[in-house]
């Protein structure tokens, strides 16, 4: 038997892995099923939510944190006052208070780097996190996607080397759900029909064009059934349940859990229209006066989800993750907001079947530099690999060369 150039490639790394394994531990497997990533765009201030020090001041320039804070259901883990829902359940959660990478300037950058766990490259088009997991579990249900958007498509969020079938189907209106799915109108049979006759030539060929195209269809037509979309019916919830989830982003993320009922693995949330503050979590000068509202949306969603799942006995089964691009610095700039942080800031796990401990990893007094514990970004989705039982060394095939799930990324201690 002869092996071209991608087979051997294939079974050299597999060869490597195998013996790397054998000389050490088994990787940490985890029990959850599916995740839903809380994405908070901007860059929330870690010291203004889950790892909060001494209050500051931006009139007299004095640094620190700008809400006071509260305790917890954890013993010595402290949040800002306005998680004050959250605060009781902190013993279902973990803030990663010690993520850092070395991306500061750049929004897009580092929305990049936290969704696909690698810096940015002109050779090679790195999955991100969704559809690694889409890729890796696949849909835990029949007729329903692997991976949902609920925000704007963006390529931070796309399949990479691992190609469409690795990618998210997405909507922005929670009321309409997904879009496309269907014929429109002034496409009636026939003018469908003449489309494929157009087509027939080129489907004999089997061109990469065309079978993407096919596929699609084929996939839309699987999706368009009344399992998947009857999941988008959010009036069929109780009024009080919808209450309790509070405005659109609680609206999204009662979506997510009706996604995951229906057997969708991973679940993107974005936080990303309508924000009360007028800037969203970048919040430089006036954007930090009326944080709080923010804060405390999501203070209300977050909570709301968590006892969601755990009523309906599936938190252990669903990881729930709070991310965002990096974090704020403790100063105050001109206008009394905060500039950028990627070297020290805070994500959050919570459900999963996880170890929670409230906190992990320790900074200093402003929240500004690591003193114990540092997670890289690749340690952070090791973490969420391994919780699914993803082994985050597991080499992935589709680029121009085997790349391991992760960039050497090790799961922290929660597994």
């Amino acid at each position: 038997m002869t092996l071209d150039r991608r087979q051997f490639l294939a079974a050299s790394t597999a060869l490597a892995a195998g013996t790397a394994l054998g000389d050490g531990p088994a990787p940490l497997r985890g029990k959850a099923e599916h995740c839903v990533f809380l994405w908070l765009g901007g860059g929330m201030a870690q010291i203004d939510t889950f790892d909060p020090k001494d209050v500051g001041d931006p009139k007299s320039k004095k640094a620190g944190s700008a809400y006071a804070s509260i305790p917890t259901a954890v013993s010595g883990v402290r949040v800002c006052k306005h998680l004050s829902r959250l605060a009781p359940l902190m013993d279902r959660v973990t803030a990663v208070r010690t993520v850092h990478h070395d991306v500061i300037d750049e929004h897009a950058a580092a929305t990049l780097r936290v969704h696909t766990g690698r810096p940015t490259t002109g050779t090679i088009a790195y999955p991100s996190i969704g559809s690694v997991i889409a890729h890796e579990r696949g849909p835990a249900g029949e007729g329903v996607p692997g991976y949902v958007l609920i925000g704007f498509p963006n390529v931070a969020r796309g399949p990479g080397f691992l190609g469409p079938k690795a990618g998210y189907v997405y909507l922005t209106d929670t009321n309409a759900g997904p879009a496309a799915f269907t014929r429109a109108a002034d496409v009636d049979t026939e003018r469908q029909a003449a489309r494929d006759r157009l087509l027939t030539p080129l489907r004999q060929g089997a061109a990469a064009p065309v079978q993407g195209y096919d596929d699609a269809l084929r996939e839309a037509a699987r999706l368009a059934g009344p399992r998947f979309q009857g999941v988008f019916q959010l009036d069929k919830e109780k009024a009080d349940l919808r209450r309790k989830y509070g405005g659109e982003f609680g609206q999204r993320c009662l979506l997510a859990r009706r996604l995951i009922e229906s057997g969708v693995r991973f679940i993107e949330v974005s936080h990303n229209l309508n924000f009360l503050n007028g800037t969203g979590w970048d919040t430089h000068n006036e954007g930090q006066q009326n944080q709080h509202l923010l804060i405390e949306e999501l203070d209300t969603a977050l909570s709301a989800l968590l006892l969601d799942l755990e009523e309906r006995k599936l938190l252990d089964k669903v990881l729930v993750v709070v991310a965002t691009e990096f974090g704020r610095p403790p100063e105050f700039d001109g206008g009394g907001g905060r500039g950028h942080q990627g070297s020290c800031f805070t994500m959050v796990l919570a459900g999963g079947g996880l170890k929670h401990t409230g906190a992990y990893g320790v900074t200093d007094g402003l929240s500004k530099k690591i003193a114990e514990k540092p997670v890289s970004v690749p340690d952070f989705h090791a973490t969420i690999y391994a919780a699914l039982g993803i082994d985050p060394a597991k080499p992935l095939f589709g680029g121009p060369r085997p790349v391991p799930i992760t960039d050497d990324g090790k799961a922290i201690d929660l597994i």
